[in-house]
């Protein structure tokens, strides 16, 4: 009975030397997932994929809040002398167009004849006066300072003359044009019902990029 027993003992070896053996030939594949066990160089990276398909699209955004005001800033107006005003005009002292044609913003005075200033930037100004009666020079005018000076000689002819003149100005707010008589002895600005003299002026762009005043 203990021979037999032996002999069992003596036969399970081979099966668990197989077991063994087993363990250490398993799957290389395996054993290449274990950092220890990979003892060669990396291999050469292998060829790029396709690309997958086009994922699905995304949920719409939500609505922005509204943007700044695109509306542009506006000063514009345009007088002319009626004909209580042709004579006489003071030299030094602005020249009083008083009856508008267009003034929307107000920023034109005829009680004063001044233009003030209330959006910055460039405007055009230009006088179309009508000659009469003697020779005109006038001046236009910015904060007391002479931006330009206009000439016209009147030689005792039968009809009116006329001198037109304008400029650009460069405004910043507050600041005043006007126009005024130059010498005393060249105050010829003429208006009838026939024929005007005019003061026009309006801003061409403005130096403001976001301001309240363009609504």
């Amino acid at each position: 009975m203990e021979r037999l027993k032996a002999m069992t003992s003596l036969q399970k070896w081979p099966l668990s030397l197989l077991l063994v053996i087993a363990v250490h030939c398993s799957n290389p594949l395996e054993d290449n997932k274990i950092p220890s066990l990979c003892t060669g160089s990396p291999g050469q990276p292998g060829i790029r994929g396709l690309m997958g398909d086009r994922g699905d699209l995304g949920e719409k955004g939500e609505k922005g809040t509204p943007g700044e005001c695109a509306v542009a800033p506006k000063s514009a107006f345009s007088a002319k002398l009626s004909e209580a005003r042709t004579a006489p005009l003071a030299v030094g002292e602005a020249v009083r167009f008083d009856k508008i044609g267009l003034n929307e913003q107000g920023d034109y005075n005829p009680e004063t004849g001044r233009f003030t200033c209330r959006v910055p930037g460039v405007y055009y100004f230009a006088v179309h006066a009508t000659v009469y009666r003697s020779s005109l020079q006038f001046d236009l005018i910015k904060n007391g300072n002479t931006v330009a000076s206009y000439f016209q000689i009147f030689g005792n002819w039968s009809k009116p003359a006329s001198l037109s003149g304008g400029s650009l100005v460069h405004l910043i707010p507050g600041d005043q044009v006007w126009v005024q008589m130059a010498l005393n002895e060249y105050t010829g600005i003429y208006s009838s019902s026939k024929t005007d003299s005019t003061f026009t002026g309006f801003l061409v762009y403005s130096d403001w990029k976001n301001s309240a005043v363009f609504a």
